[in-house]
């Protein structure tokens, strides 16, 4: 069987019964969260033009409210600049770590949880020693227990039961658990033979990760003689799961990263596997970003959409269209941090740098969908491991879903938000139309994709189910396709004249502690060049 074959067969027939039909009642909900005309109206030139009436001045210009510009306002602010803006597009900040609520529930809109930092993330873990997420006692740093992930924290709905962690060990044969252990060795070798780091760009660009970074994941593992169509399910998944595209579209070094970086690979038998530790929220990673942007006030400014930066002999010039007034406004400033999306920020820059053309020619981005599921009760379960936080179903096209109410203290079922997971990057799964998918299906077409794959575990899930709420991000990740670290260079501060880029764009691949880092240093290296 081929293994495009054998991962679309393996749904199973319960999810392809259920395709297309519809739930037995009706069931609320729509898009929400994210302005798609908004944006769209700065990519197709409706953004009023011309210079705009209203003149605002200000010593630095934050241009855009995700992580990396919530980080770059926090180091102007520790660094005694307080006269700032900085301007959002959307109606909250947070950019893909946002929260929202769906019946009164606080659930994740995107990114739900960060793993406990490594040293080299040092910039992050004084963010959590700030937000009094970590302390230091008896000479060790512990965590508030309370915010990192409660047991059970994760498994797979494989072979008709529920299996405890994600990769499938109950029921398959020994060739696959041999491969799974030659998998763990082939980790094991390559973080002997270079430095793996979080942020990445920590780690000095030596010639095995360039050589990596060269070839794609899949043809690396084919190369290794890794063909176990379980193995690659789950690395597929780790990959969709990370990048938002397929081992077959992402580079090698990243495949290995996402292991290396942390803890490595563990197969079934290894005793001295540690387990990733990870923090999460009801909200997901909204948690944090409320906590950045709660100190701002007047200076965060969303709805707010940024149409053109420009350098000039004194200083800075950024014009914004305000949606809620529909006005719009020039600043003035010393200097500017470009918070922005890497494609966003090659159209609003005039006479853009070479480095900024350079990483949007480069560039790819997957799409991604976050679908939030209030359910009136608890579901019907199958056998096998209990309820966890992140619940994934075996050979499903989504990445499972996670419970809002599993870091409640009370532990008696109810109504929760299940928060489902759909990348849309290419992969094993979906092709180049992606994003195309996501703004063309209507709603109601989400919403039967979502109840025919966890219907399958969860067969009384369309009963329950009373409201969806989708979130679509048209540009939600950078993907690490083969050679992009040798085009994108790592340096951790990027800069252009009087201005600063700071974006999880910049490091090839979109988590939270590289936008942080990055937010951070634009940040710093902005107040210490301000007069």
């Amino acid at each position: 069987m081929q293994r495009r074959t054998f991962i679309g067969s393996a749904l199973g027939a319960g999810a392809l019964a259920l395709a297309g039909c519809e739930p037995p009642h009706a069931i609320a909900g729509g898009f929400t969260g994210i302005d798609v005309a908004r944006g769209h109206a700065l990519r197709d030139g409706a953004a009023p033009g011309g210079a705009p009436p209203v003149l605002r001045r200000t010593q630095v210009v934050i241009a855009g409210g995700g992580v990396a510009g919530l980080a770059a306002a926090r180091a102007l602010r520790a660094r005694g600049i307080e006269d700032f803006v900085l301007l959002e597009l959307e109606d909250q900040a947070g950019g893909n770590s946002r929260g929202g609520r769906v019946q009164g529930i606080a659930c994740p809109l995107g990114a739900h949880y960060l793993p406990v930092p490594g040293d080299e993330a040092h910039e992050v873990q004084d963010l959590l020693e700030e937000l009094g997420l970590r302390r230091r006692v008896a000479g060790r740093w512990e965590y508030d227990e309370r915010h990192l992930c409660h047991s059970p924290q994760e498994r797979l709905f494989f072979q008709g039961e529920w299996h405890d962690g994600l990769l499938p060990v109950q029921g398959v044969g020994a060739g696959t658990l041999a491969q799974y252990q030659r998998f763990s060795r082939r980790v094991d070798d390559v973080r002997q033979a270079m430095r793996f780091s979080i942020p990445a760009w920590r780690a000095a660009a030596a010639p095995q990760r360039l050589a990596l970074d060269a070839v794609a994941f899949g043809p690396w593992l084919d190369a290794e003689g890794l063909d176990d169509p379980h193995l690659r399910w789950y690395l597929e998944y780790c990959c969709r799961d990370d990048y938002g595209a397929g081992l077959a579209h992402v580079s090698a070094w990243a495949g290995l990263h996402y292991f290396a970086s942390r803890h490595g690979f563990h197969a079934p038998g290894d005793d001295n596997a540690e387990r990733d530790a990870v923090l999460t929220w009801p909200e997901g990673n909204g948690w944090l970003t409320q906590r950045l942007a709660a100190p701002l006030g007047e200076r965060l400014c969303t709805g707010h959409v940024v149409t053109r930066i420009a350098q000039t002999r004194g200083g800075v010039e950024v014009d914004v269209f305000d949606a809620s007034t529909m006005s719009r406004v020039r600043w003035q400033a010393e200097r500017c941090i470009v918070a922005l999306p890497v494609f966003i920020a090659a159209r609003v820059v005039q006479d853009p740098p070479a480095v900024l053309r350079n990483a949007a020619a480069h560039l790819r981005h997957a799409p991604w969908l976050v679908a939030n599921v209030h359910i009136d009760g608890p579901l019907a379960d199958h056998p096998g491991a209990a309820p966890s936080w992140d619940n994934v179903v075996y050979g499903s096209r989504g990445l499972g879903y996670v419970d809002a109410r599993h870091q409640a203290l009370d532990p008696t079922p109810r109504a929760t938000v299940l928060s489902w997971y759909r990348p849309l990057g290419p992969s094993a799964f979906d092709g180049a139309d992606g994003r195309r998918q996501l703004l063309d299906k209507p709603w109601s077409a989400w919403r039967d994709e979502l109840i025919a794959e966890l219907s399958v575990p969860h067969p009384d899930l369309a009963e329950r189910a009373t409201r969806i709420d989708i979130t679509r991000y048209g540009h939600a990740m950078a993907i690490p396709t083969p050679g992009l670290l040798a085009q994108l260079g790592t340096d951790g501060v990027v800069a252009a004249g009087r201005l600063s880029f700071a974006h999880a764009d910049w490091s090839g691949y979109s988590i939270f502690e590289e936008a942080f880092t990055r937010g951070h240093l634009a940040g710093t290296n902005a107040a210490a060049a301000s007069r």
